[in-house]
């Protein structure tokens, strides 16, 4: 369905209810946009659908046009009864509430025509419900469904094993799933995506089915989200137009160099930039990648010009804020009332935004899925120019801005991952189905596995499920980890066990994980502070951090305690790590093609002339075209050609640190966050086995730092090609052992299997006091042989959190010759090193140091190549 026409307008006029038609005609001048040329007469069919179409091009109408026709025909022959017909699915409890404004507009304007005309039908109703719905507004919905039903995937799982409700559910004749990228590529999606599969049969055993439709700004690829979308052995239309809006991109450097500024004139080109496009512009959106970010661009905003900014016409708006002051930002957005909001990750989907006319990034999106869905805010209706601006502040995204801008020009988007076999997801839905009463286990797999995400299961893995479930594991209930089903064998059967199964299931289910601040004491009991506790997913004992302007070196920690050593060494983890948005692997491959680009333009031009041809290819400015020309030229000059990371090269150099006595390695990939923590975990394992030592290790999207005593030394080239595929996951999954990483996913992955309980009786567990039940039960969960709740800890660590299938192409690509590995020695980070060089200070409160180091590897790097002692 790719790149058709769709019919006319006058055709998808004809497909409607004439009042349907009328209301097109008053509100829509009878036009309609690519997406609902192309979807609705799909939808009009019962075909499933996934639209993939730009925000601001009418891809929610496209969705429910035809929906809502065929419920005002049935309205008219008096045969719309009080029951559900339509699911609409949202990621976010606010969206729901957005939709449920918007679809508000055509049904009350549908009926009003109706009423000019003499025609009287029953009013089709709609609500939200979610988990802050007041009960008494749930009380009326079961006595009187609503015809269209606003949820959350939270929602659809409560829904299917509630008594009353469920009944409701049989009707369903559509589902549609809005923002569905943002739920395919986690585990929120995969139980979506198997409570489908369930409403299915429920819809089957009264003699229907229903219409799936999927609805996405920018996700890739097309075909396996619309396989995740409608399941195993079903047929999916995709409708993509997601290229329909003209885009006008552009990436800005602030100063004419990055490496020799002060955090002073960064500051202030930064925000005489940022003030100066708020100026040329009626509403403008400025993303930045933390909140932090967004709060302090704001703050700094009205403290340089509190003429121009003031509360009233100024917001900030992110996750941690409370819901009347994100609500309060909303509609000021909505009505065009706010000369700037700054924002993290929290408007990046669904809020309508018509008056935004420019979308300012404030550093890299880190993939061209979010910088088309961010920049995508702006010229909220079709017809409208989408404006962009990304504002660079720091050399090492230079290129992969320039490059992501391009590509997204082109029509490049970067692929999602979708997890595969969760066990967790597999354990909730097993109890819940067992709540319905007696179920055969072959059927429940042959339920599963119509789910795309667990097409593959093997009968092994849900039997291992089961067997945990039913406690047929010794030691458990010692543990007061209770059974949650009976399995009966010989019949191969299970059903729901003990008087408080439902509601156990009803408090306890759902993916998204409960989080918390670590305390942090000095081994002799000093509070210094709180972490996230995200922060701890790359911290091993003996790493040092910097909290409160001051460093800490990480003894130990018990519960939601970090005990740690004050110290003046050089930090081993920036602050930022936790909240760091990773670059896709996808735009890495992209961003090595561009170098190894570079290296044959610099053969045939000179920098002019390079500079020119970067202005002419590239949306960028002249300082970053100047930046990128000087960084690959002085690259060149100082180490030479096979210094620069390519498609077919990994650039490993080796750097003597007198001072701190360490031998560093800093390996150049390019392959993104995720890559580098995988694969650097490998690296340093087998490292630490080689030369009997502990390492230090450092990552960034570039690539990664491995540190070790001075005197001792690797063989980098020898370990690189030496690796196998094959073995990357044992690897892994021993480099994980004892890590805090393992220990929060387990404590995670047993909250949501129901080893440990969130909420029981009334009482709800902080994560806190589940992380210090986890730390009690891992051994334990160890010790089992091909425990559930262990073997899902290790898939999810090594599947989705490093994307081990990448990790195996590249390793592999290594073995076969297809990648080379360059080794270099220098006395001093070569310019592509620079970010990784300084990972252990890329710290706020360190800034001045950072470009201070920064000045100072220039400077030598400079000196290198003026003296010719450079390659």
């Amino acid at each position: 369905m790719a790149g058709q026409e769709g019919r006319s307008d006058e055709e998808i006029a004809d497909l409607l209810d004439e009042n349907v038609r009328e209301w097109c005609r008053r509100q829509l001048d009878g036009r309609f946009t690519p997406p609902q040329r192309m979807a609705v007469p799909l939808i009009h069919d019962n075909r499933n659908v996934l639209i993939c179409s730009p925000t601001g091009s009418g891809k929610t109408l496209a969705a429910f046009l035809a929906i809502i026709d065929d419920l005002v025909v049935r309205a008219r022959a008096g045969e719309l009864e009080d029951t559900v017909y339509c699911l609409y699915i949202s990621p976010l409890k606010s969206l729901a509430n957005d939709i449920h404004k918007n679809l508000s507009l055509p049904l009350q304007g549908i009926e009003a025509i109706a009423r000019e005309r003499g025609v009287r039908h029953t009013p089709i109703r709609h609500a939200v419900r979610h988990g802050d719905t007041p009960k008494a507004e749930k009380t009326k919905m079961a006595r009187k469904p609503p015809h269209i039903l606003n949820i959350t995937p939270e929602t659809l799982g409560i829904l299917l094993n509630s008594p009353k409700f469920r009944e409701s559910l049989r009707t369903v004749r559509w589902v549609v799933i809005d923002e569905i990228h943002s739920l395919a590529g986690s585990k929120r999606g995969v139980h979506l995506s198997v409570s489908l599969e369930r409403l299915e049969d429920l819809v089957k055993e009264a003699g229907g089915g229903f219409t799936r439709i999927g609805c996405s700004a920018t996700i890739e690829p097309l075909d396996e989200v619309g396989r995740f979308l409608v399941g195993v052995g079903r047929e999916v239309s995709i409708v993509d137009t997601r290229f329909a809006r003209e885009f006008d991109l552009s990436l800005i450097c602030p100063v004419p160099d990055l490496a020799d500024t002060t955090p002073e004139d960064l500051s202030r080109h930064l925000y005489s930039t940022i003030h100066r496009l708020v100026g040329e512009h009626e509403n403008t959106l400025i993303f930045t990648n933390t909140r932090n970010g967004a709060e302090r661009i704001l703050h700094n905003l009205r403290a340089r010009y509190p003429e121009y900014y003031t509360e009233e016409n100024t917001g900030c708006h992110h996750g941690s804020m409370g819901a009347e002051g994100r609500l309060a930002v909303e509609e000021k957005l909505k009505a065009g009332k706010v000369k700037a909001v700054t924002t993290s990750t929290s408007l990046e989907l669904g809020v309508d935004m018509p008056h935004v006319d420019l979308v300012l990034q404030v550093g890299s999106p880190k993939s061209v899925a979010a910088l088309l869905q961010r920049i995508g805010r702006a010229g909220h209706r079709l017809g409208e120019v989408v404006k962009g601006r990304i504002v660079v502040l720091d050399r090492d995204e230079l290129v992969e801005c320039a490059v992501m801008l391009r590509e997204g020009q082109r029509g490049f988007v970067d692929r999602i991952h979708i997890p595969e076999n969760c066990l967790d997801v597999l354990a909730q839905h097993v109890f819940g189905m067992a709540l319905d009463g007696s179920r055969r286990i072959d059927e429940m797999l042959a339920v599963f596995r119509r789910s795309h995400c667990y097409r593959d299961l093997e009968e092994a893995d849900l039997m291992s499920v089961i067997r945990y479930l039913a406690g047929e594991y010794a030691g458990l209930e010692e543990r007061h980890i209770y059974a949650k089903i009976w399995h009966d064998a010989a019949t191969g059967t299970v059903r729901k066990r003990g008087r408080n199964a439902r509601m156990i299931y009803f408090l306890n289910s759902g993916t998204i994980p409960d989080e918390f601040s670590c305390d942090v004491l000095t081994r002799d009991g000093v509070f210094a502070g709180n972490l996230d506790e995200k922060y701890l997913e790359r911290m091993n004992k003996g790493d040092v951090f910097v909290l409160g302007g001051r460093r800490y070196r990480f003894a130990y920690r018990r519960g939601g305690k970090l005990y740690v050593d004050p110290t003046g060494d050089r930090p081993t983890i920036p602050s930022w790590f936790s909240e760091k948005l990773p670059l896709s692997f996808d735009l890495g491959l992209h961003a090595l093609r561009f170098k190894e680009d570079m290296l044959r333009a610099m053969e045939a031009m000179g920098t002019e002339d390079l500079v020119d041809a970067l202005l002419c290819e590239y949306p960028i400015d002249e300082n970053s075209a100047r930046s990128i020309c000087a960084i690959f030229e002085q690259q060149v000059c100082y180490l030479g050609e096979e210094a620069v990371p390519t498609p077919g090269r990994i650039v490993v150099e080796e750097q003597v640190d007198r001072e701190n006595r360490r031998r560093l390695y800093f390996f150049m990939t390019n392959y993104g966050l995720r890559f580098n923590d995988g694969f650097s975990r490998i690296v340093a394992f087998l490292i630490a086995r080689d030369v009997t030592t502990n390492v230090s290790v450092g990552i960034s999207d570039t690539g990664f730092l491995v540190s070790i005593p001075l005197e001792k030394r690797a063989d980098p080239m020898r370990l690189l090609r030496g690796i196998r595929a094959g073995e990357c996951r044992d690897i892994l999954k021993e480099a994980v052992g004892g890590t805090q990483l393992e220990k929060r996913v387990f404590r995670i992955n047993a909250a949501r299997s129901y080893m440990i309980l969130r909420n029981y009786s009334g009482r709800k567990r902080s994560a806190r006091r589940q992380q210090v039940s986890a730390d009690m039960l891992i051994s334990f969960a160890k010790r089992l042989p091909g425990f559930a709740v262990m073997r899902e800890t290790y898939r999810e660590v090594i599947e989705d959190r490093f994307e081990v299938a990448n990790i195996e192409k590249i390793v592999g690509e290594i073995g076969a010759g297809e990648i080379d590995i360059a080794l270099t020695r220098t006395a001093s980070p070569s310019p592509l090193a620079f970010g990784i060089a300084t990972l252990g200070i890329s710290d706020a409160i360190y800034a001045e140091d950072r470009l201070s180091i920064l000045r100072e590897f220039q400077r030598r790097v400079m000196s290198s190549i003026g003296s010719g002692a450079a390659a």
